[in-house]
């Protein structure tokens, strides 16, 4: 691969991993709310697996290219983002940290994987990222073909994705826990910025659709 290409797209990637979202939304929720915040981790990276597994095999071009189909996976994933964010701000009265509570909520880790890829992987925002900044990184002239190539670089952004959720879930556990007013405010408010961005992503599928009334 060309160094200078994958030092450049490094850089992209951390810078947008590091953006908060609603992937730092839901690291900040798991850290309070589970014993464990790996399963969240896990979950999201795996959804960019998934655009990464697509992304190598040419499949996310092909399906960015079908007319209708990435604004039906919008509506799909804007409905996912809403229910996840109303079932974070219904319980955000209990968001604290404890031995007691992650026991209670030790067997909930499988839905919480999946709850986690379904945040990144139903994204297709997401998708387009894969799409639309991968691309420009890739060299022709390298040695290796493009889909490997194409596939390490997407597999790198999974790996700095995971450190840096990692990071906020465990920054939020330490910097909250003990502080169970701050960590209620903070679950609130990551719940508000899921179903805001789900309600975004709504609004920009649906509203071109009605129709503007003539003057």
């Amino acid at each position: 691969m060309n160094p200078q290409l994958f030092l450049a797209f490094m850089l992209v990637a951390v810078t947008l991993a590091c953006t908060p979202g609603v992937d730092w939304a839901y690291s900040i929720s798991a850290g309070l709310r589970q014993r464990s915040f790996v399963p969240a981790v896990a979950g999201l990276c795996s959804g960019y697996l998934i655009h990464t597994l697509l992304m190598a095999a040419g499949l996310a071009a092909l399906l960015a290219g079908v007319p209708g189909l990435l604004g039906w996976l919008t509506i799909a994933g804007a409905a996912y983002l809403l229910w996840l964010g109303f079932t974070t701000v219904r319980g955000w009265r209990g968001a604290t940290f404890s031995a007691e509570a992650g026991v209670v909520q030790s067997h909930n880790h499988v839905r919480t994987f999946f709850q986690g890829m379904g945040t990144s992987g139903v994204n297709p925002k997401g998708l387009l990222f894969f799409v639309a900044l991968v691309p420009q990184f890739v060299s022709p002239e390298a040695a290796l073909p493009v889909p490997v190539q194409s596939g390490l670089l997407g597999l790198t952004f999974v790996i700095l994705a995971g450190v840096v959720y990692t990071g906020v879930a465990m920054t939020s556990r330490k910097l909250l826990a003990s502080r169970p007013g701050a960590a209620r405010v903070v679950t609130l408010s990551s719940g508000i910025i899921m179903m805001g961005l789900g309600a975004v992503l709504l609004a920009e599928q649906l509203l071109p659709l009605i129709p503007v009334a003539s003057t």
